[in-house]
């Protein structure tokens, strides 16, 4: 028999960039844009986004030891102001994680004031709060820098 855990945890990172909502928003909206800062430098073996209420985000990337993927169902989607999605994670065929996500945009006289909320559940040890806190924390900066680059998105 072998031995199931899981452990539930929530957390909340703000960024703030100097961009407007509707930029940043478009960050998360367009795949053009969401490749330049989602995902690893190497980028995704895959990568589809139907950015719609009821839509799907499909990403998989081949990180040498091991495949990952993610796969999102867009939830809520207020232009400009919040995305609600529901994702899981699979290492191989190995389910790592169910999350609940929040992204709302508020502007600010900085330019955005992002907060990024998730709820997940870690199973069977194959990821932690803590290792998914810091990752996103990591594609949030990358974002930032994508912001900043001049680039139009």
């Amino acid at each position: 028999m072998s031995k199931r855990s899981s452990e539930h945890a929530t957390f909340v990172i703000e960024r703030t960039y100097d961009a407007s909502p509707a930029r940043v928003f478009a960050a998360w909206a367009d795949l053009d844009a969401k490749r330049r800062w989602f995902g690893p430098p190497q980028g995704g073996v895959e990568h589809d986004l139907d950015f719609r209420v009821g839509g799907r985000e499909h990403f998989v990337v081949d990180a040498g030891e091991a495949v990952y993927s993610f796969d999102a169902l867009y939830e809520d989607i207020v232009p400009d102001e919040r995305i609600v999605y529901t994702y899981n994670m699979h290492v191989g065929d190995a389910m790592m994680s169910v999350s609940v996500s929040a992204v709302e945009f508020v502007a600010s006289d900085a330019g955005t004031q992002l907060r990024y909320t998730e709820l997940g559940v870690y199973l069977d040890g194959t990821d932690t709060p803590q290792a998914r806190e810091h990752g996103t924390g990591e594609l949030l900066d990358k974002l930032g820098a994508a912001l900043g680059q001049g680039a139009t998105v």
